[in-house]
């Protein structure tokens, strides 16, 4: 019953985010989430992240990651309104603060099938794009130890 509960308030929410950057990929079984520098800080001191994805009709997708104190595992909740990825806080302040790259988890499905959670720090591309604001990407790992970009 918890989880109805906490669904029903993409209903009441009104949406507020950083930039819209969370990038999001649905995959079968998989949902991937990278989040930028800020919107790390912001999911550790707020515990809330969210983005829209807008369509020609006037519908929208919404999606977020919530930091829980109550969590123990990643889940996933799927409304008619959005997508909510909650995260255990112990991890979201572990993970904000160290080298770590991602949280992941799985969630049991029916017939014995997984749904695989993975939470990424976003990365700056090895080679850069134009047009694409990296400002608030992570340096790739690769780049520090002087491969990559040129």
């Amino acid at each position: 019953m918890q989880a109805a509960k906490h669904l029903d308030r993409f209903h009441d929410r009104t949406w507020v985010s950083i930039q819209d950057i969370v990038k999001l990929r649905i995959r079968n079984n998989s949902i991937r989430l990278r989040l930028t520098k800020t919107e790390v800080d912001t999911l550790r001191h707020e515990g809330l992240v969210s983005a829209c994805t807008r369509f020609p009709d006037g519908r929208e997708f919404r999606y977020e990651v919530e930091s829980s104190p109550a969590s123990v595992t990643p889940d996933a909740f799927l409304s008619d309104k959005g997508l909510t990825v909650r995260l255990p806080e112990t991890s979201v302040l572990a993970w904000a603060t160290i080298e770590q790259v991602s949280i992941r988890g799985e969630q049991p499905l029916v017939e014995g099938e997984k749904l695989a959670i993975l939470i990424e720090k976003d990365f700056a591309c090895l080679a850069p794009r134009e047009g694409e604001d990296e400002s608030d990407m992570y340096l790739h790992p690769q780049s520090e130890s002087g491969e990559g970009r040129g």
